[in-house]
């Protein structure tokens, strides 16, 4: 019988994890907890309260529990899936609105802090951060979204099914909306709150979190869009050469001399820039071919 969960990755949230689940049992048929490595008794609290548990010995990372959360969707036979945070910055109450999409054919609905002109309560600092993880997510192959590092979502069976992830970091969030373009998945964003006054929250810090996702976008940014990652850096960097050359034979045809350093940074920069060029146009049909591959091996 197919089941709705509310699933959710969880280190050292002994002090809060009850009222979670609790809050998340009277919309969901099961709850299911990833404790990731914890060291309190998060799990013993959790299992106490009828959770479904699964441990992991150490401490993997978020993006190891959340491939659980998926593992664990498909060996329960769920139909529908929320991914919520165990800390009680999201609001289970707002677990119906995530799920209702789904019954209308939506494969993923992202629970957004900024919908809707929504966000007011979000410091000024987080929202640059993310907007900026927004823009890399999209860049890399991923979905328009307002907020790609939502860590409340809801997905149905067809999502459950798709996504498999590979990182074990917090781009995890990024990563799936990567998969969720790749198998063509059809999502659609609900407004959500968030709190950010509670404390012991177990999120990393945002200036440590924001950086580390961001090079790993860029990574994937590397296989997945390298157009974007070489060619358009690279025609930049050839352009400024040219341009550079066009003033220096100006300025020579006018009487000048050319400078040494000027006139070799020049050169580098057009011979980069082409390299740059030609080396994304390949990497571009690589990519281009191992995708189509992919795509033939999946049907």
């Amino acid at each position: 019988m197919a089941i709705t969960i509310a699933a959710m990755p969880a280190y050292n949230e002994a002090h809060i994890i009850a009222d979670v689940i609790k809050g998340c049992k009277k919309y969901v048929d099961k709850v299911v907890v990833v404790d990731d490595g914890s060291t309190d008794n998060t799990a013993d609290i959790a299992e106490s309260l009828g959770a479904y548990i699964v441990r992991h010995e150490t401490n993997k990372g978020y993006g190891a529990a959340l491939q659980n959360c998926f593992e664990t969707a498909r060996r329960l036979n769920a139909n529908a899936m929320v991914i919520i945070d165990s800390d009680g910055q999201h609001d289970p109450s707002e677990i119906p609105k995530l799920l209702e999409p789904l019954k209308n054919g939506f494969d993923l609905v992202i629970g957004s802090r900024f919908v809707n002109g929504n966000g007011k309560n979000v410091p000024i600092y987080r929202k640059f951060g993310m907007k900026i993880l927004d823009i890399a997510t999209y860049m890399a192959g991923g979905l328009n979204v307002t907020d790609s590092q939502s860590g409340f979502r809801a997905y149905g069976r067809r999502a459950i099914e798709s996504i498999n992830l590979n990182g074990t970091d917090m781009s995890a969030g990024s990563e799936i909306l990567i998969q969720a373009r790749d198998h063509n998945l059809k999502f659609t964003e609900v407004e959500i709150h968030c709190r950010y006054d509670l404390e012991d929250c177990s999120s990393e810090h945002p200036f440590i979190h924001g950086p580390r996702v961001l090079f790993r976008i860029l990574k994937d940014m590397e296989y997945r869009r390298p157009l974007y990652y070489f060619s358009v850096p690279g025609l930049i960097m050839a352009s400024t050469g040219f341009l550079m050359g066009l003033k220096f034979l100006q300025d020579y045809y006018l009487g000048g001399y050319l400078r040494f350093g000027p006139t070799l940074l020049m050169v580098m920069l057009t011979i980069i820039g082409a390299f740059m060029i030609f080396t994304g146009i390949i990497l571009h049909a690589i990519s281009r071919m191992i995708f189509l591959n992919e795509q033939i091996r999946r049907q």
